[in-house]
């Protein structure tokens, strides 16, 4: 009876300790489903799919606690364009996992979507959450790169130094933090360049986002219909003062760490980021 006790206590222990273990992860998207172009033009986006479930199931495989936000809190939109089982080497099964994950999630629904507003997440305070990740998709390019919840959030983690990821277009959202996040993405869009930020909490970071090269290409292929981004990621992160990093060809794999961030260059490199952030939540 006593090595019994002792064996369910030494097994309640076990279990106590792989529970404090798992960390909280907070997953941000967008609002957005369209995003606006140069003269007035639009074009449909939304989450990529490959880089949000990826990631996402790699997380909750490990355990971890993942929570969803959005500026607004509404169900984020899912690029149709995005859903390729490409990115899962071609393999139906893997990818026909993922969409189920997804699927059951209810992200996407208008009714069920369990994502909350960043409003929520700061009365819940930052403090209950050890790392955020970012996916890409054009999306972010519409709201995140100028909310200011978003710039509170992402400032919060960088002066606590917890794990920030983000990949694709997902590290446009760091210009959030700048003291006048707006007023950068007017200037540059106006006039193509500014003076770069070293007030930026960022500035001198090494970092990568989706190529100047990559985004051509894109719009050579009609990702974009017949108008133009109004301005480039990679531009915008290097005149606000980031050290931008590009693989040696385009879509490869590309993933840079620099002190709390992680960044990844495009879709080839969300396994990457998901590895680098599960190193840090183990």
């Amino acid at each position: 009876m006593k090595i019994l006790t002792t064996l369910m206590l030494g097994a309640g222990l076990w279990a106590a300790s792989q529970i404090a273990l798992a960390g909280h992860v907070l997953v941000v998207l967008s609002d957005a489903g369209t995003l606006d172009l140069k003269e007035g033009k639009s074009v449909q986006t939304g989450f990529y799919f490959n880089e949000l479930m990826q990631p996402v199931k790699m997380l909750l495989d490990a355990k971890h606690k993942v929570t969803f936000a959005t500026p607004l809190g509404n169900a984020p939109v899912l690029d149709q364009g995005s859903l390729n089982k490409s990115y899962f080497g071609n393999d139906e099964a893997v990818f026909n996992q993922h969409k189920a994950l997804l699927e059951s999630l209810k992200l996407t629904s208008a009714a069920d979507s369990p994502v909350i507003s960043l409003s929520r997440v700061e009365q819940i305070g930052y403090q209950a959450f050890d790392a955020v990740y970012v996916p890409g998709g054009r999306a972010p390019m519409q709201d995140l790169t100028v909310s200011p919840l978003m710039g509170r959030l992402l400032a919060d983690f960088q002066q606590r130094g917890k794990p920030t990821a983000m990949v694709c277009h997902g590290p446009a959202a760091l210009l959030s933090t700048l003291p006048n996040a707006t007023g950068f993405a007017r200037e540059l869009e106006m006039s193509g360049q500014v003076s770069s930020r070293p007030d930026w909490i960022y500035a001198g970071y090494r970092m990568t986002v989706m190529s100047n090269t990559e985004e051509g290409w894109a719009k050579r292929n009609g990702r974009l219909g017949d108008g133009d981004m109004k301005y480039l990621p990679q531009t915008a992160l290097e005149q606000a003062g980031g050290k931008y990093q590009s693989a040696l060809l385009p879509w490869g794999n590309n993933v840079v760490v620099d002190r709390e961030l992680i960044t990844g260059q495009n879709p080839e490199s969300t396994l990457g980021v998901a590895n680098e952030l599960l190193k840090r939540l183990n």
